[in-house]
Formats: structure tokens, sequence, C-alpha cells
């Protein structure tokens, strides 16, 4: 593609990106897994932020729905600025970070990892401060990614740590569906969502819904409009919306409901439609919308997987109304690649 910008290239990768994971970095994926099973965590904790807290996010409903163990998110300035431990014997830690070098999240993992708990590190950088305080370090072999807005180390963090739940939970149906993903996100990246770009037209605030993994996704995604477009968008769960946040709702208000094959996709259904009806314009990835209108999606035969097409095909879209409003997506103003917080 002539005059493609980095973010747009990066989108392009993913497929490839994903399949060198899932090749080059199975034995610390195997490995990671099989210390999860001889461990049985009672709790797992992630340490993450920005982007790799969303690929945090959605692991946490993976694992809660596949291997029954609670998850939470330990926010790092526990560690960095208020200096407390905290006793994780029996649990394991997930530290999830492109560049590997923050501090804060490094602190963090240290810490996890000092008082009993497993660390295991997902970064795509494998000589980072990160990999080095971790019991298991895994590689996201994702390659450069110069765009600061990341997309496909996103993609293979998530993926990193689904390989890791299908080898501590025997889950073969998972690890065969990981296998096929690179395919799906080959056609996910062609998904062509541009009719939502007319309801943004004139508008710079919008709601991204979803539940399960795809409330992960929509938290991605609203990440996304606000480094790429300047676009103030906030992610709600489809069933938080209407505590409070669907008062502001009205006619012509934007509403990106992000629906997944899953147990959950006929609520965000209804909820899309409730919003249609309130006045939003609202556009869902789901068929079963009667009001809505519905975007283009890649299913995956796995109610874990099905949301992650999701965010390739909104990637692809974001980058392109980026550049529709006139922005640069690879440099967007304030913000660089690597941010190292304390």
């Amino acid at each position: 593609m002539a005059n493609a910008t980095y973010m747009r290239m990066e989108i392009d990768e993913i497929p490839d990106a994903t399949r060198r994971l899932l090749e080059h970095s199975s034995e610390s994926l195997a490995e990671a897994g099989k210390r999860l099973r001889a461990l049985q965590p009672v709790m797992v904790a992630t340490i993450a932020r920005g982007s790799s807290d969303h690929a945090a996010g959605f692991l946490k409903y993976a694992i809660e729905l596949t291997a029954g163990v609670p998850v939470a998110s330990i926010g790092p300035s526990i560690m960095s600025i208020y200096g407390r431990e905290l006793r994780l014997d029996g649990c394991a830690a997930i530290s999830i970070s492109q560049s590997g070098k923050s501090p804060d999240i490094v602190a963090m993992a240290q810490s996890a990892r000092r008082n009993g708990g497993l660390g295991i590190a997902l970064t795509n950088t494998p000589d980072s401060p990160l990999a080095a305080s971790a019991d298991i370090a895994v590689d996201l072999m994702a390659g450069k990614e110069q765009s600061v807005a990341a997309t496909k180390s996103f993609v293979s963090s998530v993926v990193a740590g689904l390989a890791i739940l299908g080898n501590w939970t025997g889950d073969a149906h998972l690890l065969a569906a990981l296998e096929k993903l690179p395919a799906y996100f080959a056609r996910a990246v062609t998904a062509d969502w541009t009719p939502f770009v007319a309801a943004l037209r004139d508008r710079n605030s919008l709601y991204v819904l979803g539940r399960g993994p795809a409330f992960a996704i929509a938290q991605e995604a609203a990440l996304k409009f606000k480094e790429t477009c300047g676009i103030h968008a906030e992610a709600y769960s489809a069933a938080e919306v209407l505590h409070g946040p669907a008062r502001i709702v009205e006619t012509g208000f934007p509403v990106l409901a992000l629906a997944s094959r899953d147990a959950s996709e006929a609520a965000v259904a209804e909820i899309a439609d409730r919003l249609s009806r309130q006045g939003a314009t609202c556009f869902a990835t789901s068929d079963r919308v009667q009001v809505a209108q519905r975007l283009p999606y890649i299913e995956t035969g796995h109610p874990v997987t099905d949301a992650l097409t999701l965010i390739v095909s909104f990637y692809g879209f974001v980058e392109m109304l980026s550049r529709h409003r006139g922005f640069d997506p690879d440099n967007p103003p304030h913000l660089k690649k690597v941010t190292e917080t304390v």
C-alpha cells in the first residue's frame, strides 16, 4: 500500500505476528501453562497499563470463564508510589508491557514475585527489565511497532495469554481455535466499517459498549478513538450504560456496540436497539439487532476468541477515520510510544 501509515502496516501484520508468536514462543507458552497447572493458583493478579491493561482485562474474563479462577488487576502504584507489598502466596502474577521498561510495572512485578507470586511476563522486548524480573518471560514476537498506537502488540498479548490458559487448563478446543486465528485475522483486517464514519461527522463524543471479553475490546477501542482521532470515547459494559450514562444519549449520539458470538450477544443487541430507539445512531457487530445498524464481523467458532477479531476490524476503521479527520495516527499530539511512569 503506497504511503501507508505505520499503524496501517502494523494492523496488516497482525495475522503474521500472531503466527510467529504461536510458532516461536510455543515452549515458553507451554511452560507457563505447566507451571500454572502445578501451582493451581487461588487467584491471578494482572499488572499493566494502557492497551496492555485492556489485554489483561480480556484475559480476566477468559481465565474466569475457562479456569474458574478469579482475576484482579493490581495498580502498579501500590508498590512504586505507596511502597506497599502484597501477599501473593499461592497466586500467579501476569505482567504485560510492550516495552517492558516502565518502572512502575517492573517494580510491581518484582514485588509480586518477591511475595510468593508466580511471575509471568508478556513482553515484546525479551531483554527488558520486566522479562528479567519474571519466572517465565514470553516473547510476543510482534516485531518492531513504530506507530504510537499499539495494535499488533495488543493482539499478540491477548493471544499469548490465551495460549497460556489453554496449556494450563488442557483446553484442546481453545488451543485449536488459537491455531486458526491468523486466518480469521486476515479476514477481519479487510472488514468494511466505513458506514460508521457518517455517524461521527461533527461528533466528538461517543460510547463504546461490550460485555465479557468484548468489554475489554470496547475499552481498547475507546482508547484508540482518543489517541488517534481526538474523540472523547467512553467504554461501558452494555449492562452498566443504563445505570446513568444513558441519560445523555439523545438524537444522533453515536454508539458502537461490540457484540461477539457468546452468551452476551443477545443482551448487547437488546441494549443497542434500546439506545437506537432513544435516538442514538448506533452500530452493532450483530445480526440480532432490529433497529441498530449492523457492522460486519468475523466468527471464529469459539466464544472466547470471537471477540478478538472485532478489535482487528476496528483498528482498520479507526486508522482510516483518523486520516479522514486530518490527523496522523502514527504521531498523535502529546503522546509518545514508550510511556515510563513511576
